[in-house]
């Protein structure tokens, strides 16, 4: 976590729109890329800084113009590649680590040369700027997830481990958090879009009392009671 990756801003980025996998800063996304458009983005990519921005289509209709140039939803994560395995068909195994939010300023339609499309980008955040310690944060945070419910979980193991290391900072963890345990797409949109950390922690607080209901009444539900051949799992 103390790696700095940086971004420059001030050149086009290469844009890959996924309809529901929404990255996170600090999160890591594997991904497999079959489409010859984006087999030449991510190798175009790796000849030069590895990074691409990954983001997620606007409205319903995308799938009618999936094939050219559907439009997307302003907020994007810059990610870099941080490991490529290149399959004898031309398909690529990527992971991509989240960097930071960027807000889309002008979209660059693809060319016969580059058949992706690339976005001149704004930062959502002051990148050079230290995010707030948020100290309050972290022990609330902690406090519902080892809750008697929410402990049970099995993604929330992962995530507590987190909590100990010294160099992963409360709003490193938010990020983590979100990607973890949060798997509505259009809420982690929200999270994305979100540049101020103090409102991203009252959404993933609001979504971890929600999870925290969902297995209240889970377990409140005889097993008796359930309709047959229907249980919560």
């Amino acid at each position: 976590m103390t790696e700095v990756i940086r971004v420059n801003f001030s050149k086009p980025m290469p844009l890959f729109p996924l309809p529901d996998a929404v990255l996170l800063p600090h999160a890591v996304q594997p991904l497999h890329i079959f489409e010859p458009r984006y087999q030449q983005m991510i190798s175009d990519c790796l000849d030069q800084s590895g990074q691409v921005a990954m983001a997620t289509f606007k409205g319903e209709n995308w799938k009618l113009d999936y094939e050219g140039t559907p439009p997307l939803r302003p907020a994007v994560c810059v990610g870099q590649i941080v490991h490529h395995d290149e399959l004898s068909d031309g398909r690529h195994n990527i992971l991509l680590h989240g960097v930071c939010r960027a807000r889309i300023q002008k979209l660059i339609e693809p060319t016969d040369d580059r058949p992706y499309r690339m976005a001149r980008l704004s930062p959502l955040e002051a990148v050079e700027e230290e995010p707030p310690a948020m100290n309050n944060v972290r022990k609330a945070l902690r406090s519902m997830l080892i809750s008697p419910r929410l402990s049970r979980m099995r993604s929330v193991e992962t995530v507590m481990q987190w909590f100990d290391r010294k160099d992963v900072s409360t709003h490193a963890l938010l990020e983590l958090i979100g990607f973890a345990l949060v798997h509505d797409s259009e809420l982690k949109y929200r999270l994305l879009a979100e540049a101020n950390p103090l409102r991203r922690a009252r959404l993933i607080k609001q979504e971890l009392t929600n999870l925290d209901h969902l297995v209240l009444r889970a377990e409140r539900q005889a097993f008796r009671s359930w309709p047959k051949g229907l249980s919560w799992n």
